[in-house]
């Protein structure tokens, strides 16, 4: 789950998000992203440019990125089963405190990483999301029922599998949403291994799934991971909010403004007792799309947010959450239900679920696959979306506890597990079925 797509049109208006639209995805955000972007797009804007040229520049960014999270989730394992796995822990488990009179915010850096720079990547997501519900694929309904079939079957499957094996366990089944993560700066840095073979249309198609991913995984967050709740704290964060919605009405654009109202909002969500990530999604519905001039604010945010996240926030939650002490774990623990479900969920689970609901509406005349794309291709891919890694991982931290919970290290064991062999199955599927249909 984790990124959206970066693509740009020329020469067509944004079309206002009519209520169809909101009843399809059966989603506030995107009456709230249509409210609260008033003006049209110009209808010619020298700043976008050709879809290939966006998705190309998205993918290698992407790639890189996934490729530094792996690298610093590799350091991570190293650390954590070596002589300096100690260092390691006190490093993560060392307290930071930001004190102003009375008012206390103190936290060990694990949770300033995963509360605090994990707020800035949603909120990369809620920019990405909202400009593609105004002007990218997700304004246009009827390119969205593929990948849209496909990411249901890429959630209800794995969860069901998770289920079936943990249904009889109240605890492990907190952990039942980790297994229907897609980390696509994973997935994309796999695609990027085979260039230009690998068709336009299959790559559009994993990003607006991986939409779909990032839109499941805000409303999981925010509805079935929360613990003592504030009504103060919620009000003082829905004031917040509201400021922000009215300095969009009232056609403020300096990005200043809504960074100090951000802050202010994630401190208030933070003492709510819902996760402080949700005001990075909030707040980015509040930036206006275009101003007066013509020129767009989120999508210059959203550029130079892009590399920060890729390159550095997402490595240091890895190198933060992967380390996994492998050498204190018992053999049986590969046996336990919790990682057994995680990873078959994220094996099994994605892949038949994309292929097998895709297939099912494929018969009934309700979608029909592009012509650069077969069947093959798209059980690649769909195995490829197995990868959960990042955003597994950042929920298997909220589920269980963030990392006190006796069952923390398994369902790490089944993310590290259910990935690999996602990827390593996707690679294989798409490495024949690509050179297939190269030689044709």
């Amino acid at each position: 789950m984790t990124s959206a797509i970066r693509i740009r049109r020329t020469e067509r208006k944004v079309p206002s998000a009519t209520l169809a639209q909101c009843y399809l995805f059966d989603t506030a955000y995107c009456k709230l992203a249509a409210a609260l972007s008033p003006l049209p797009v110009q209808e010619s804007d020298s700043k976008h440019r050709p879809v290939t040229t966006a998705v190309k520049e998205f993918l290698r960014l992407e790639s890189l990125g996934g490729v530094l999270v792996l690298v610093a989730a590799g350091l991570a394992l190293l650390t954590a089963n070596s002589p300096l796995s100690g260092y390691y822990e006190v490093l993560l488990e060392t307290k930071a405190a930001v004190r102003i009179g009375s008012f206390l915010i103190e936290k060990p850096f694990l949770l300033w990483i995963n509360d605090g720079l994990m707020a800035v990547f949603f909120f990369l997501i809620g920019l990405e999301l909202k400009r593609e519900f105004l002007e990218g694929e997700l304004s246009s309904p009827h390119k969205l029922t593929l990948p849209l079939i496909g990411a249901a079957g890429g959630i209800a499957v794995p969860a069901l599998i998770y289920f079936l094996l943990n249904g009889s366990d109240a605890t492990a089944m907190d952990a039942w949403a980790i297994p229907v993560a897609t980390d696509i700066a994973f997935v994309l840095a796999l695609l990027g291994a085979f260039g230009s073979r690998v068709p336009l249309a299959l790559k559009v198609f994993v990003l607006t799934l991986a939409i779909f991913d990032d839109l499941a995984a805000i409303a999981f967050i925010a509805v079935f991971y929360v613990s003592d709740l504030s009504l103060t704290a919620l009000l003082w964060a829905g004031a917040m909010f509201i400021a922000a919605v009215f300095a969009n009405r009232l056609g403020v654009t300096r990005i200043s403004a809504y960074a100090l109202i951000g802050l202010l909002m994630w401190v208030a969500v933070l003492k709510s007792g819902v996760h402080a990530t949700l005001a990075g999604i909030l707040i980015a519905s509040c930036i206006p799309l275009r101003d007066r001039r013509g020129s767009s604010p989120l999508r210059q945010l959203e550029h130079d947010l892009h590399a920060p996240v890729a390159f550095i926030i997402l490595p240091v939650f890895a190198f933060a959450n992967a380390g996994l002490p492998i050498r204190e774990m018992e053999l049986d623990a590969v046996l336990h239900p919790v990682a057994i479900g995680v990873a078959a969920g994220l094996v099994v689970g994605k892949s038949i679920g994309i292929v097998c609901f895709i297939a099912i509406a494929a018969f009934a005349g309700v979608v029909r696959l592009p012509r650069e794309i077969n069947w093959m291709q798209l059980l690649g891919v769909a195995f490829a979306c197995g990868i959960g890694f990042t955003v597994s991982l950042f929920i298997a931290g909220l589920a269980l506890e963030h990392g006190s919970g006796a069952y923390f290290n398994k369902a790490r064991l089944g993310v590290l597990l259910g990935s690999a062999i996602a990827a390593l199955l996707g690679w294989l599927v798409l490495h024949f079925s690509l050179r297939r249909s190269e030689i044709q």
